[in-house]
């Protein structure tokens, strides 16, 4: 007796040394604040904590938190002396309602399938025993006509019943396991969402005497985040672009983001729509590769100048684009941090753990803008409506993808980057077809000839525009001369046309205003000398 009392002593005191009193507490997500590639999860949690010493065990949170974020705070008469992390693989998250229902109702038809299996089976059982049973009396035994007839027609039932209810199991089971395969696909689909294991933060606390106890647990989670799209809206020509800002919200965490208060935080843990662009037009001579032993070594290797001047032509050829019901966007605050741009959500919203974001308003912003054609003949023969916005550096705007719609009609998409704009936001609206631009060769005026020991080619080009709308408009219209990369080469702009000229580019850009029906021609002509036993390349 007592050896079993120093047993349990021993035992006691360990418990006490050693463990704590462990209690499991419940939590509600109430705030999270997304960023661009991470979210960082706020939990309240009200519990009554006993005197001593306890750990508190949060669990059913996600695996993929990320343990070095975790913080807690908490008000009342306690201590937090420490917390720590740890993986849950024996509790998985409460399956939600729709995944739920789609696993009963898969385990139903799951059950349905094998009854409609058993019964297959008995019917080719009782068709095994009927042919194996076929010879009736003995082979010695002689029946009779009538005997043999009502035995031949029993056979001949009941197999016939047998067949066409064998017939009969195999539709059901083909129509179970289609729908089976169905439900398995969902099911697979909406299980992706989730981890397969849980974690919890196991909080150590004490406390002199019993008290209530309010506690507040932050951690920062992956596979969640949010991206921004806009909507450009232009009613007319006259009119200013409304810029509506939004946020596609997307987690994949397995928590459920229910009603929760919800910050935007900027920090960051077949036919196109938009204006074609020119770039150099480049001569050079023609020189055949020689596949010699040296050549094969310099394969693969570019001279530093080459690299280089490869460098700045990639980097030119760089793009720049530039009483209704209430909206949420209404409903949206916009603070200025010291490093990041933070959109607070004033009504709680749902953002449920899914392959699909979910679509968050932010801001609405009247944008002044100057209406202009441009074109460019040489690439596209369609003239290309920009609308040249200002204004736009006071809504913290992010690169992202933009729908466009002119005059109601959702006309293409294009991209806004902040990074790459100046003064001027420049959007396509989309292709006039009511300008009409031309591009063609003039032959009279071009022509090849030898001179001594070079070769000249003369080229003339004509662009016709013509404004078939009601109303005048101002067009831009660009086109090129080549730009010569060798010293040998010679290219001469004969006639500009009254082009605005930029040597070293090469571009011809001709500002004109259009009065209804008018029409508008420019010629440009140019030359080039080179060396007659040299072939160009670019030409």
């Amino acid at each position: 007796m007592k050896r079993t009392n120093l047993m349990i002593t021993l035992a006691f005191s360990f418990f006490i040394t050693y463990g704590q009193v462990e209690k499991s507490i419940d939590s509600k997500i109430t705030n999270v604040t997304v960023f661009l590639n991470k979210a960082q999860v706020t939990r309240e949690v009200k519990t009554r904590i006993e005197a001593g010493k306890s750990d508190l065990i949060l669990s059913g949170l996600t695996s993929q938190l990320d343990p070095a974020s975790i913080q807690v705070t908490g008000k009342g008469g306690f201590l937090i002396m420490g917390l720590r992390h740890q993986q849950n693989y024996l509790n998985e998250f409460n399956v939600p309602a729709k995944l739920k229902a789609l696993k009963d109702s898969l385990a139903y038809h799951q059950r349905n399938l094998s009854l409609e299996q058993s019964q297959k089976e008995t019917l080719n059982k009782e068709e095994q025993m009927l042919l194996s049973n076929q010879k009736i009396g003995g082979t010695n035994q002689n029946l009779t006509v009538a005997e043999l007839k009502a035995m031949a027609d029993f056979y001949r039932s009941r197999l016939g019943e047998i067949v066409n209810n064998r017939m009969k199991q195999d539709e059901k089971i083909k129509s179970i396991n289609e729908l089976i395969l169905r439900l398995q696909k969902q099911i697979n689909s909406e299980s992706e969402l989730y981890s397969k294991n849980t974690s919890e933060i196991v909080i150590s606390v004490s406390a002199n005497s019993a008290t209530a106890a309010t506690l507040e647990v932050n951690y920062v989670v992956a596979n969640s985040g949010w991206y921004p799209i806009y909507d450009l809206r232009a009613v007319n020509t006259k009119s200013p672009i409304q810029l509506n800002y939004k946020a596609n919200v997307f987690q994949r965490t397995g928590e459920e983001w229910k009603n929760v208060n919800l910050i935007l935080s900027t920090a960051n843990p077949s036919q196109s729509g938009l204006k074609p662009e020119l770039y150099p037009w480049y001569l050079d001579f023609y020189n055949p590769a020689v596949y010699s032993q040296y050549n094969k070594k310099a394969l693969g290797r570019i001279s530093p100048a080459v690299q280089s001047e490869t460098m700045e032509m990639e980097k030119d050829m760089v793009m720049t684009e530039e009483a209704p019901a209430q909206s949420m966007t209404e409903l949206v605050s916009m603070v200025q941090t010291s490093l990041n741009t933070e959109f607070q959500i004033a009504l709680p919203y749902t953002v449920a753990s899914s392959s699909k974001p979910t679509l968050v308003d932010i801001q609405s912003h009247e944008v002044k803008a100057e209406y202009t054609y441009s074109v460019v003949p040489k690439l596209d023969g369609d003239a290309f409506l920009i609308a040249k916005a200002t204004g736009w550096e006071d809504f913290s705007l992010l690169p992202g993808e933009a729908n466009i719609f002119f005059e109601g009609t959702f006309v293409g998409k294009t991209m806004i980057d902040p990074n790459s704009i100046k003064d001027t936001l420049a959007v396509s609206l989309g292709r006039d077809k009511r300008i009409v631009v031309k591009r063609e060769e003039l032959k009279d005026l071009t022509s090849k000839k030898l001179i001594g020991t070079n070769k000249k080619e003369e080229h003339s080009w004509e662009i016709s525009v013509r404004n078939t709308k009601t109303e005048a408009i101002t067009i831009t219209v660009e086109d090129q001369l080549p730009v010569s990369k060798n010293k040998d080469i010679e290219v001469t702009a004969v006639n500009t046309g009254g082009a605005k000229f930029d040597l070293v580019s090469g571009k011809l850009i001709w500002k004109l205003v259009l009065q209804p029906n008018e029409t508008k021609k420019m010629v440009y002509r140019y030359e080039i000398k080179y060396p007659k036993d040299k072939q160009i390349t670019g030409l």
